[in-house]
């Protein structure tokens, strides 16, 4: 340090550390699911518009524009891969093709983190089923899924 103050390269690295943090805090602000509706209890049946879509088998449904509406689901029937891993972005993608913007029919299940399992359909067949016609491989975490949405029917 001369002058009682620090060299250049050294306040040069610090602002890069934290222009660099505060880019990596936004990118995880902006993945982050909007949804935020009270979840509904077991059993329980609701409907709405699919509004986002976060990955292959995780989705907001609400019957308004509002993220306050959203209920937030993990799809009960299908097991995506995670987006950074092989297939992840093509169930992501194929999910968008389905169910973005439709009506979804759906049954609360139990809850997981912040977020609902729950069955639904679209038009009376399940997402599931729906994700695997359209040739999307399971395998995220939890798979295999549970017996019922694994057959090739979909129930």
């Amino acid at each position: 340090m001369t002058g009682g103050r620090a060299p250049l390269s050294q306040i040069s690295k610090t602002a890069a550390l934290a222009f660099g943090a505060a880019v990596c805090l936004a990118a995880d602000a902006a993945h982050a699911d909007p949804c935020r509706a009270p979840l509904p209890r077991h059993d329980t049946r609701f409907e709405g518009l699919v509004r986002y879509i976060g990955d292959g088998d995780s989705l907001c449904v609400g019957p308004t524009a509002d993220p306050a509406t959203w209920i937030e689901i993990r799809l009960a029937d299908f097991y995506a891969p995670e987006l950074h891993d092989p297939g992840g972005r093509e169930a992501r993608e194929a999910l968008v093709r389905i169910a973005q913007g439709r009506r979804l029919e759906c049954i609360a299940d139990h809850r997981s983190y912040d977020r609902i399992v729950a069955d639904c359909t679209l038009g009376g067949v399940a997402v599931g089923q729906l994700l695997r016609r359209a040739g999307i491989a399971e395998g995220g975490r939890g798979y295999p899924p549970r017996a019922r949405g694994n057959r090739p029917d979909g129930g």
